[in-house]
């Protein structure tokens, strides 16, 4: 096995997943520990200083897009960098790089591009400012166009919503 190449916290609420992740980064040197969901993920990635962070979108008690926003929200892990690992609509592209995501790969991947990913994430410079004409590290989700987020929702309005499990667009008021 290679020498350690950092740590990634691993979220989705799919054992098998979370399996053939940490298998494929473990094998590349990287420490793993992982995470059932977006709650347990907040809960344990001040406990493990990870260097990295992959996201599942769909997931139970609080989705992926909640917590990327509560990460980016939170002043010690708002520099983490942070990937969507999930079959995502558009929209869920669209909102996830409005909270602050950093990196796409879509399921099913290649493991060689989820290496490729979580390299790219773990040698690139957050801005200070999320957000701050800020693109996708690595994008396998298509092309992006900028996107702005609603003047009348701020991003901490986005992750302390309490329907976490809810994937509304942002151009979409919640109930």
């Amino acid at each position: 096995m290679a020498a350690t190449s950092g740590r990634v916290l691993v979220v989705d609420d799919s054992e098998a997943i979370r399996r053939l992740i940490r298998v494929n980064l473990e094998l590349e040197g990287f420490e793993v520990v992982t995470a059932a969901d977006g709650a347990e993920c907040l809960e344990v990635v001040r406990r493990v200083a990870p260097d990295v962070v992959t996201l599942d979108v769909v997931m139970p008690r609080l989705d992926g897009l909640r917590t990327a926003a509560r990460l980016r929200a939170a002043r010690e892990t708002a520099h983490l960098p942070i990937a969507i690992v999930s079959a995502c609509t558009p929209a869920d592209l669209e909102r996830g790089e409005s909270v602050g995501v950093d990196g796409y790969l879509a399921k099913p991947f290649d493991p060689a591009d989820l290496i490729e990913l979580v390299l790219r994430l773990r040698a690139m410079d957050r801005p200070a400012a999320p957000g701050a004409g800020r693109r996708f590290a690595y994008d396998f989700g298509g092309a992006m166009s900028a996107i702005s987020w609603p003047p009348d929702r701020n991003l901490q309005d986005f992750a302390l919503g309490e329907q976490a499990q809810e994937l509304v667009p942002p151009d979409e008021s919640r109930p």
